[in-house]
């Protein structure tokens, strides 16, 4: 990984931004740190805005079918635009498409397109979004994150209708697609587009260079559908963690990406610096492995969710930053049963629930990495709160390079993060029989039945209604020990305007076309 690890290194690509910039952070969360308030007044235009993230070396890339790094996905958001946005709840709402409707059966849906132009001068068309999705689908293309969420799409059957109107036939019903364009991998390119080193989008920004690894500067583009960015230039660089607070404190940078609760609290009372916090935005838990033993019982699984301390997990493990999870996925998202009366820990029901279950005095593990922040802390924390009951549980640690993977093969319990998405994309990736990245060994084909039929739902009520009965099952027999939510801490340089309310929508993050500096 080819990241800044001082100033002098990171001075000499950032370049010398004398002046005071515009720039726009939508969804990056109102300010919680020190700092000054925001100020008053209509934005201004001009000047240079730097953003500090955890570079990717070569890995890198200005692909949007392909970003898989928080890095890559902030150079799309710059110079792309997708059909469809996900809001605070992560419900779609319109970007390049102005409006949508579907038949009643949820088969075909006509997607209206907004008057929009590339950065080469060429108007939107329906060809460049049928282009778009062609390409995410091509099968030769094995690195394109959306491919399996849009292999609903009938691209055989699909049609351009007049000038801006593009109609989607779908291969199986599906209630949740202009949910689907919205998420990561799903950015219209040009029909146009050949090379992905030459970038050409409908973004509020224009390319000028990108080195993987290394930097990405653009422009303002004035003619953007939307009015454009405020700044003139965007830089997006690499730098590790101890990089981006030095850098923000020095008024070197911006904007730092994904900083520790140890830097937001010495934030406090730094007035060069403002923490943004996207509240309880982001999942943790312990996963249990419901296909293996003892967690095949899920008398087994309740107890271990009934012997968690979740307020002391938020309070070591994320240092306060966070609150406490219910077990289940999606807390504050559309779908979300918030119903369900939140689960306190209960040791003398678990431990009766062990002792029938027979597994008190059998040794678990929990499989565990320092592969995310926290992990291995909630891990141990975790095993000392099971002890209460009798419970005894080894924690052993895996390589971070390789976790996620291994994970699905090795222990029968394990560490578990997600970040935003919607409620039925996480069901659909990891809890059905089929589901690539199922580490909690959920299989069962009553609840992949279920949630078939909640997706083709068109009835947005009873559409609720369903997920939210798949939700409850999970809560109550799942192998979900969701235990918080944390906060998502980035930070911005106290001179910044223009920041709005984090929503737990971390994918909204790290925007930049609608702030401005002071």
């Amino acid at each position: 990984m080819s990241t800044f690890r001082n100033r002098r290194e990171f001075l000499a690509l950032a370049g010398a931004a004398g002046t005071a910039g515009a720039l726009a952070l939508t969804g990056c969360g109102a300010g919680t740190g020190g700092g000054a308030a925001e100020g008053k007044g209509a934005p201004k235009r001009g000047g240079q805005f730097r953003a500090l993230f955890t570079g990717g070396g070569e890995q890198e890339t200005i692909d949007p079918h392909a970003e898989a790094l928080a890095i890559d996905m902030a150079r799309t958001k710059a110079v792309f635009d997708r059909l469809v946005d996900l809001d605070a709840t992560m419900a779609p709402v319109p970007r390049l498409a102005e409006k949508w409707e579907s038949d009643p059966e949820a088969t075909v849906w006509r997607f209206t397109l907004r008057e929009a132009l590339f950065h080469d001068g060429k108007k939107l068309t329906p060809e460049d979004v049928l282009f778009s999705f062609g390409r995410i689908l091509d099968p030769k293309a094995t690195n394109h994150f959306a491919q399996g969420l849009l292999s609903v799409i009938d691209l055989k059957k699909s049609r351009g209708v007049g000038k801006n109107t593009v109609e989607i036939a779908l291969n199986r019903p599906s209630a949740e697609l202009p949910a689907l364009l919205g998420t990561l991998g799903t950015a219209i390119v040009s029909a146009r587009y050949r090379d992905p080193a030459k970038a050409v989008g409908t973004g509020a920004f224009r390319l000028k260079s990108f080195q993987a690894g290394r930097s990405f500067v653009a422009e303002r583009f004035d003619d953007h559908w939307d009015g454009g960015a405020y700044v003139d230039e965007l830089r997006i660089l690499s730098a590790d963690a101890d990089a981006r607070g030095n850098a923000l404190r020095g008024g070197e940078a911006e904007y730092g990406y994904e900083m520790t609760p140890t830097f937001a609290r010495t934030a406090q009372a730094d007035k060069s610096v403002r923490i943004i916090a996207a509240k309880g935005s982001t999942a943790h838990a312990i996963v249990m492995k419901c296909d293996q033993e003892p967690f095949d019982n899920p008398d087994v699984t309740l107890a271990l969710k009934l012997l968690a301390d979740r307020e002391k997990l938020v309070e070591v493990v994320l240092a306060g930053r966070g609150v406490v999870g219910n077990d289940m996925f999606g807390k504050g998202y559309q779908y979300y049963p918030a119903d369900i009366p939140q689960r306190k820990r209960d040791v003398a029901e678990a431990r009766a629930l062990l002792k029938k279950a027979g597994v008190l005095n059998k040794p678990l593990s929990i499989y565990t990495s320092s592969v995310a922040n926290g992990f291995v802390e909630a891990a141990t924390l975790f095993a000392e709160q099971a002890a209460d009951a009798g419970l005894r549980v080894k924690v052993t640690t895996g390589s971070s390079e390789t976790y996620f993977k291994d994970q699905l093969t090795k222990g029968v319990m394990g560490s578990h993060r997600s970040g935003a998405m919607t409620i039925p994309t996480y069901i659909n990736d990891r809890l059905l029989t089929t589901s690539a990245f199922n580490a909690s060994g959920w299989r069962r084909k009553d609840f992949d039945a279920a949630f078939a039929k909640a997706r083709s739902t068109t009835d947005e009520a009873e559409r609720t209604r369903l997920y939210g009965d798949l939700q409850r099952t999970v809560h109550e027999e799942g192998g979900l020990l969701m235990w918080g939510h944390p906060d998502w801490l980035n930070a911005v340089s106290s001179r910044v305007r223009g920041v709005e309310q984090a929503p737990p929508n971390t994918l909204d993050s790290a925007r930049f076309d609608k702030v401005w500096l002071a």
